[in-house]
């Protein structure tokens, strides 16, 4: 099927020579076409340019875009969007002064998730699941990472990873498993944590290999969860079952959880609100995508990542939604634009690499996502109608999206 989306007042975030991910100054850079075509086949880009460029007008679809602007689907690289329960109680209790680590000391939290997520099924974590991704393509993500991690038994997290696996199989977003059995310390293993890390490694991870369930391995390496010892030895056995490291590193603290996912290849470390010039200088040179999550540092009012001074050390920057019931229970990456700008300072260019091509990269798919580029996924949504990009990083409380596309078709 050839479709035809002509008279696009922008066509953004094209790419000619397409990049794996953006570096310091070039996150800056964003490439447009004004007055543009673009042309889809067989799902995927094959041609794109301006409007007095296009010889051949003939398509089984034409999509008038007068007024619109077409820009590449969010690629969201951090989410736990299957889950059971929300956990709003918790966050009254926040509003009161508890810590996240005091809730978390106490049995609430991921535990609470855990608890929850036992006792519901597979159907029932699908159906749920399924509703949080129609609502999140709607406002023009087109890829995420989903994590395991509200399991912490090996019945359970096995549970979780077949309904990702399903959400795969059905939807018509681009996703990617993560499996992280290592995201808590259940009760029972509270003081010989030692024990839970082996149960990971001796059971989880070889049950979850076998069922081929998992792209990615993750630990939670920070203060009050998993040290880096714990994390080294997780890590190592799950890169000998061929899933790639991942780490949530310095949420709480410099936790050395940077260093050590640089150390085992990690393709990127996230959250990031504790960081020091050590970290920055260890991701210089590294193929570890950094990535920021401004919805859980605005939730649980966390310092803000560094990362403005990031960029202007040359590294690249991703930013993701971390969609989870606990503490960033949003999966808007058009309110993360925002953020992006708003509180981290990144110029609109600079946040728009960071929510697309370089969250691409931070799953492992910026070869088939994250811009417009011929032979690429034909993921994009075309925006109401609007004076320029710039606006939508600075209307933060509306649905810009007016159509979405993804592999080409509109859902």
């Amino acid at each position: 099927m050839r479709t035809l989306v002509k008279n696009i007042k922008e066509l953004v975030g094209v790419e000619t020579s397409p990049k794996q991910r953006k570096e310091g100054r070039e996150m800056a850079v964003l490439e447009t076409v004004k007055d543009a075509y673009l042309v889809i086949e067989d799902g995927k880009v094959r041609a794109f340019g301006e409007m007095k460029e296009l010889k051949e007008g003939n398509a089984d679809l034409v999509v008038d875009a007068t007024g619109r602007m077409v820009f590449p689907s969010f690629c969201d690289s951090h989410t736990h969007i299957v889950y059971a329960n929300s956990r709003e109680h918790e966050f009254v209790d926040k509003i009161r002064g508890l810590s996240y680590e005091e809730i978390a000391k106490r049995g609430g939290g991921i535990l609470n998730s855990a608890k929850a997520t036992a006792a519901a099924s597979e159907e029932e974590l699908y159906d749920m699941a399924w509703r949080r991704l129609e609502e999140v393509m709607r406002m023009g993500t087109g890829a995420v990472e989903i994590k395991s991690g509200y399991g912490l038994s090996t019945e359970s997290e096995l549970k979780l990873l077949r309904v990702i696996r399903r959400l795969r199989e059905t939807s018509p977003l681009t996703i990617k498993s993560n499996f992280l059995g290592a995201h808590g310390i259940p009760m029972e293993y509270r003081g010989h944590q030692e024990d839970y890390v082996d149960l990971v490694i001796n059971e989880m991870i070889p049950k979850v290999s076998a069922e081929g369930l998992a792209d990615f391995i993750d630990v939670f390496c920070d203060q009050g969860f998993f040290t880096v010892e714990d994390t080294e030895r997780i890590l190592e056995a799950g890169i000998k079952y061929g899933m790639r490291p991942k780490i949530h590193a310095n949420e709480m603290a410099v936790s050395g959880g940077v260093q050590v996912g640089v150390k085992y290849g990690a393709i990127s470390v996230d959250h990031l609100e504790q960081m020091g010039d050590a970290e920055i200088e260890c991701l210089k040179g590294s193929d570890t995508m950094p990535t920021v999550l401004p919805g859980c540092a605005f939730f649980l009012n966390l310092p803000l990542s560094p990362a403005r001074k990031m960029i202007e050390a040359g590294l690249s920057v991703a930013m993701a939604s971390d969609y989870n019931p606990g503490t960033s229970p949003s999966g808007n990456m058009q309110l993360v634009l925002s953020m992006a700008c708003i509180r981290y300072r990144l110029t609109p260019e600079e946040a728009f690499n960071a929510t697309t091509l370089n969250t691409a990269y931070a799953m492992g798919v910026s070869n088939e996502v994250g811009s417009i580029a011929v032979g690429k996924k034909a993921n994009f949504y075309i925006s109401k109608p609007m004076a320029s990009y710039e606006y939508m990083p600075y209307a933060y409380g509306e649905n810009k999206v007016e159509r979405v596309f993804l592999n080409g078709k509109e859902v």
